[in-house]
């Protein structure tokens, strides 16, 4: 059974619902493209650490899973028009080409990511701390997934060199960054959560 997502709660107490919902989806669009501007470059992977994979997952989470989505794939499209959208890096390739780089198996794992959490967030999973740090690291695992396969896998470099291998691509893409990840997302799991205790208290109200 679905339960009403948080911006669906609030859209519709609001009596706004359409308009609050498409500018729900273009504010988790911009949050990703600002945390993309946050990147560090590590001397030994091609994958820059960014706050992305949580604002994706929080996106989620307070969304639902079919705006969670739209709001990664309006920012993907925004990265393949040419919009300076992806992270600012002197190696990976820019615009469209960035998908089809290293890092490309993340970024577009980001619209999965945010749907399956999204549904799980129409199951309930939103609601507590516990439940939505699992559904957070489900979206996490996808990231992950997605983004090794790529890197190991499929994709090529700006030289045009071969994909590194699933191994190499572990230790490159996800070792690198798992332990910061999990504790920003422990961290970050509990703003939806809050934020639904507050509307639970000003809803008594109405």
């Amino acid at each position: 059974m679905t339960t009403p997502t948080l911006v669906q709660t609030i859209a519709a107490r609001a009596d706004g619902t359409r308009a609050i919902r498409v500018a729900s989806v273009l504010f988790i669009t911009a949050l990703t493209t600002a945390a993309a501007q946050i990147s560090v470059p590590l001397p030994f992977t091609a994958v820059p650490f960014t706050f992305q994979p949580m604002i994706v997952l929080l996106g989620g989470l307070a969304l639902g899973s079919r705006l969670g989505a739209t709001s990664q794939v309006l920012y993907l499209a925004a990265g393949i028009a040419g919009l300076p959208v992806f992270a600012a890096s002197a190696t990976l390739p820019p615009g469209p080409l960035r998908l089809l780089g290293p890092t490309g198996g993340y970024l577009m794992a980001y619209p999965i990511a945010a749907f399956l959490v999204g549904y799980l967030a129409e199951r309930g999973l939103d609601r507590r701390y516990l439940t939505s740090v699992i559904a957070m690291l489900i979206g996490l695992e996808v990231i992950y997934m997605c983004g090794v396969l790529w890197l190991g896998l499929l994709a090529r470099t700006a030289a045009g060199s071969a994909a590194i291998g699933v191994q190499a691509a572990i230790m490159a893409g996800v070792v690198p960054f798992v332990l910061a990840d999990v504790m920003k997302l422990l961290l970050a799991a509990a703003i939806v959560p809050g934020l639904w205790r507050i509307v639970g208290r000003r809803g008594q109200n109405y």
